[in-house]
């Protein structure tokens, strides 16, 4: 009997989400977690009466969890198809990309990989930043969650799949971290690519050079301050 949704999502998403998800769904009992220790401690039992739902997470939901769930799971990706993985707002930035725009999916075993449900995309303004790009795929993918909380609240089959297919590199903090490794002989308009999509610092990685083992941190000034 489907009577539990599992939330995984941040502080200030959790009561919000919680009382839309009620709203469809008086009887339900939603379970807040935030961390993979969180997680863990989900009985069995909860489980087996339970669905995921996953807004805007890194944490990786473990494949255990994932089959033990009677009814699924499902991540709110702030992405498009074209940017599994992490970081996808500063991969795109950085491959100067023209769309961008959130995903709905089933959760499996491998990263943003499961069947999607839903898409939302939009053209990325000229000249935006990562923090007003990511700002952006938030509203779209917030925008998402209230479209599909009724189902995910009450239907106990899952939710229809599209005909799209994940493409493009699943980018991982290890990319992050490599990408932001710069070499002594970056031409003039890569070093500026990798500035601009990676020096904002969101996740205390932004590109360096290492000279005579001193290490250089590139932070991009702003411009209200020049």
């Amino acid at each position: 009997m489907f009577d539990t949704i599992i939330l995984l999502t941040g502080a200030v998403e959790q009561p919000i989400f919680a009382a839309v998800l009620r709203r469809y769904n008086p009887r339900l009992a939603v379970l807040p977690v935030s961390t993979s220790r969180d997680l863990a401690a989900v009985k069995s039992r909860v489980l087996r009466r339970a669905r995921l739902i996953a807004f805007t997470t890194s944490v990786i939901v473990p494949r255990n969890v994932i089959h033990r769930l009677g009814y699924g799971a499902y991540n709110f990706h702030p992405g498009p198809p074209q940017y599994p993985g992490w970081a996808p707002a500063h991969f795109a930035l950085y491959d100067q990309a023209t769309e961008f725009g959130a995903t709905l999916h089933v959760m499996v075993k491998r990263v943003d990989a499961g069947p999607i449900v839903d898409v939302a995309l939009f053209a990325i303004p000229a000249d935006i930043g990562v923090a007003d790009l990511q700002q952006l795929a938030y509203a779209h993918l917030a925008e998402m969650f209230w479209r599909w909380a009724e189902l995910l609240a009450t239907r106990t089959e899952p939710l229809a799949e599209l005909p799209i297919r994940w493409r493009g590199k699943r980018n991982s903090r290890r990319d992050y971290e490599a990408i932001c490794k710069i070499p002594m002989n970056v031409p003039q308009e890569e070093l500026a690519r990798r500035s601009k999509a990676f020096s904002a610092s969101h996740y205390r990685i932004v590109p360096t050079i290492n000279l005579h083992g001193i290490q250089f941190r590139a932070v991009r000034r702003d411009p209200a301050q020049a």
